[in-house]
């Protein structure tokens, strides 16, 4: 069998096992794994992004079918939003990749991904398809399918309701439709027969949800008597939860998505429309007319049958009294010839084995970071806890594949510690998301490694293969290595062991303003991968930058240690966006990489390798001195740049707001989605009002219409809309273009927006009361303007502003005209209050 074949399999099973802690299955558990070896059918599931995933179904057929279930999410939701931190684009995409991956460890799926990059909302197929590469994306789930070689496919998205809903969606469920009859033509994509082999799936279908009918009782009123009828609402005695609740579970690990959700029981029915294949005579069962059993392997028949006998001998009591059939069964599959279900088959029944023994094998190391070329200390544990006969003979170390002998008998409950060296190869890669490690496009990852495309993250390589003797029987069990830790508070906590450079450096802020040609002072930490790092830091700069020094020694004595260094830089007279990079030169070698840790308690914690840069912008900037108040919302990083601004900002604790606080600023500010996600909003509202009403300025960022904390979110009527442009490049036509927001202190122009990024705005509201006055407006191509994108309202002797502009987008991304337009709207008050020569250049 192919060594990528292997390889991809063993990610299949040991990746969704247990991330981080180890597995440990309990009696019952362990009974469902065997009723699991003995089903051999398989089903994809088919959307775009993170959540699109109906978790019910997938759930239902891992756990009640017992079938191998997998879900290809085309993207990586790197353009959505954020609702737990201010990660977002391809960051965002690392956390909600660690979300699905949660998620299917829950509900018993795996996980896959094309190299589709998610732009952005886009609002019909065409736009989508013209973004994304189609071929290539057509070509990882023709791939996809090769590898995994679904029986069935499923389609959560209609193909031909083109325009209805999020064009990704649609192109997903096309694109899925155009790949059925491609998969077993062996002049497609030729390439990828190195690795795998043509492959006919039995049938395809459509998954229907009520929102495709438009609601729950058109759903319930609509013909579905041709429909598959699949009751999900079943309840698993030995789990002691039904199937809507591991649902619930897994979906509630797309926290990043504020998609918690609360585990129902009773009765619940999904359809399936069938739209390729032959269709099923049962119109309950998916698989009807497919062989599911060990007898579609050639030579597998006996093994169903020993597999039959095992669990109808199970003893819940004692588990390891099935092992030595078991033993017997893996010397079986080892002695087939088909390689799909044999490869799968014996990953499942190895983990089966060392449950029902309750051995536990564990290979931690001493830190959790090391570079290439290092020594690492590992502490192995092995332990049987069973009757059964069990002898360690040796341990291999990978990469580098060294066999060390140990002739160890784990005699019952009788716990062994080995301590070891392993010498990582000098040329070993750094741990980072693979589809991260080249350059992409707006509309894809690039990934050259075509074996790589569609696994869902980087396979770790420094691990320890644990060569058992089991019953007079050789098994290898191989692990990854992680790093262990206790927590005061939460206990034993795991890690995965990270490669990292020797040294890292970043920026401390990645967007620096010059609004003038004064020489500014520019930050860079320096962080050591290893121990006694010395050497010297550099700016990488165009020639009309002036930086001093030109370089400055840095020399660390441990690993971690960080320092920050600081260079003086003097910008050009003339405007000027550039990009700045630094470089650390250490024994002639250059290290340009930032160091990105994503820790967060529900996911598996992450290292991102980035480029080290910030972007330098100089431009004509004025502002004034307003004070600004900051009201977190969903986590943004435009408190940041206020900053750079030159405004002196306050993050304010929504539960502490009082008009005596609020005397103390000129601008008070919501940052993006606070009106559904700060609950102590909902009573703060009257003295936010009669902040604006004493004079003052109050601005809104955009907001979800769906669950705000009060529809009361301004002082005159005002309905937020789903709304958007997402053209970022639509051309701004000014509504009111005498009006100071787009004159005072900056003029604002046509070109202010060129340049934007993923979108304009979004969230707008479509109806509002007279007493706004909208500046702008826009519109995707083929649709009617939208007016609401920055509505302008005077109360008292104050403003109120909402804005659905992409500040929190554009802000971080360098957008020049975002910070004028933003400086503008901070002055509105200040228009008749403060003089000119006050204002600041």
């Amino acid at each position: 069998m192919h060594k990528f074949k292997i390889l991809f399999l063993l990610l299949l099973i040991w990746t969704f096992a247990g991330a981080q802690k180890p597995q440990k299955p309990n009696s019952a558990e362990i009974y469902n794994q065997i009723q699991k070896l003995n089903f051999l059918g398989s089903v994809l599931y088919i959307a775009a992004h993170p959540d699109d995933e109906n978790t019910r179904l997938i759930s239902y057929l891992s756990n009640k079918t017992k079938a191998q279930t997998a879900y290809l999410s085309l993207t990586r939701g790197d353009g959505g939003q954020n609702l737990i931190g201010s990660q977002l684009r391809e960051l965002l995409g690392v956390i909600r990749t660690q979300e699905l991956l949660e998620a299917r460890k829950i509900d018993g799926g795996e996980q896959f991904f094309s190299r589709a990059n998610d732009f952005g909302f886009s609002k019909n197929p065409e736009e989508t398809l013209e973004i994304w590469d189609k071929e290539k994306v057509l070509s990882d789930i023709v791939w996809t399918i090769r590898k995994f070689q679904p029986d069935v496919i499923i389609n959560r998205f209609d193909h031909r309701t083109s325009g209805n809903t999020h064009g990704h969606h649609t192109s997903s469920a096309m694109l899925s439709v155009e790949s059925f009859d491609l998969t077993n033509n062996p002049t497609i994509f030729p390439e990828q027969l190195k690795w795998v082999q043509p492959w006919h799936t039995k049938r395809q279908f459509f998954n229907p949800s009520w929102w495709f009918y438009g609601s729950k009782e058109k759903m319930d009123a609509a013909d579905k008597s041709n429909f598959i009828k699949i009751e999900t609402g079943v309840y698993y005695p030995t789990i002691g939860k039904s199937n809507q609740e591991i649902a619930a579970l897994g979906r509630s690990c797309h926290q990043s998505q504020g998609f918690g959700s609360t585990g129902i029981r009773g009765e619940e029915t999904e359809y399936l429309e069938l739209i390729n294949g032959e269709a099923p005579k049962d119109k309950t069962d998916i698989f009807d007319g497919i062989d599911t059993s060990w007898n579609r392997v050639q030579g597998g028949k006996p093994i169903g049958e020993l597999i039959s006998t095992i669990l109808s001998k199970y003893n819940f009591t004692n588990p390891s009294a099935s092992v030595p059939d078991l033993v017997k069964a893996y010397l079986m599959i080892q002695d087939l010839d088909e390689n799909h279900w044999k490869e799968i088959k014996t990953i499942e029944i190895k983990k089966i084995i060392a449950a029902c023994s309750g051995l536990y094998l564990e290979a931690v190391a001493e830190n959790q970071e090391a570079t290439p070329g290092s020594l690492i200390k590992l502490k192995l544990e092995a332990i049987n806890r069973s009757s059964i006969a069990m002898n360690l003979k040796s341990v291999t170390t990978l990469p580098v594949s060294k066999n060390i002998l140990q002739n160890l008998d784990l005699v019952n409950n009788i716990s062994h510690t080995i301590n070891l060296d392993l010498q990582v190869p000098s040329t070993i890669e750094y741990t980072q998301p693979y589809w991260l490690k080249e350059k992409a496009t707006e509309g894809m990852y690039s990934v050259s490694d075509q074996r790589n495309i569609g696994i869902p993250e980087s396979d770790r390589e420094v691990k320890i293969a644990f060569n058992m003797e089991i019953n007079g029987i050789q098994i290898p069990f191989e692990h990854t290595v992680v790093y262990k830790y206790n927590d005061d508070v939460k206990g034993e906590m795991y890690n995965y062991l990270d490669i990292v450079p020797e040294v890292t450096t970043s920026f401390i802020d990645k967007v620096l303003l010059f609004k003038n040609t004064e020489v500014k002072s520019v930050a860079v930490k320096i962080k050591a991968g290893k121990e006694s790092i010395k050497g010297e830091l550099q700016l990488d700069l165009p020639k009309n930058w002036i930086v001093s020094p030109k370089s400055i020694p840095f020399n660390l004595d441990k690993k971690g240690t960080e320092q920050t260094v600081y260079f003086e830089v003097t910008p050009p007279k003339s405007p000027e966006d550039i990009v700045a990079r630094s470089i650390a030169i250490v024994d002639n070698k250059r290290f340009d990489k930032e160091q990105i840790i994503i820790n967060l308690n529900h996911i598996t914690k992450q290292q991102v390798l980035k480029p080290s840069e910030a972007k330098f912008i100089r431009m004509d900037l004025k502002t004034l001195e307003e004070k600004i108040g900051y009201i977190m919302g969903a986590g943004d990083e435009v408190p940041n740049s206020l900053t750079q601004m030159g405004y002196k900002v306050t993050l304010l604790n929504p539960e502490e707001i009082t008009p005596e606080k609020l005397a103390n600023f000129d601008v008070v500010m919501t940052g993006v989605r606070a009106y559904n996600t700060v609950q102590a909003l909902a009573n703060k509202q009257n003295i936010l009002f009669d902040f604006v009403k004493s004079g003052k300025t109050m601005l809104v960022q955009y907001n979800n219409p769906n669950d705000l904390v009060t529809s009361n979110i301004a002082p005159f009527p005002l309905k937020v809309s789903r709304d958007r442009v997402t053209e970022e490049n639509a051309e701004v036509r000014f509504l009111a273009p005498n009006h100071p927001v787009l004159n005072y202190p900056n003029t604002i122009t046509s070109k202010d927006f060129e340049g934007w990024k993923q979108e304009q705005g979004l969230y707008y509201p479509n109806e509002f009361d007279k007493a706004f006055t909208p500046i702008l407006s826009s519109n995707d191509k083929g649709e009617t303007p939208k007016n609401g994108a920055l509505l302008i309202a005077p109360y008292g002797k104050g403003y109120y502003i909402y804005t659905g502009l992409s500040f929190f987008r554009e802000l971080p991304e360098g957008v020049s005209g975002a910070f004028k337009l933003l400086a503008n709207t901070i002055s509105l008050k200040s228009k008749v209050t403060i003089p000119a020569e006050k204002i600041k250049p």
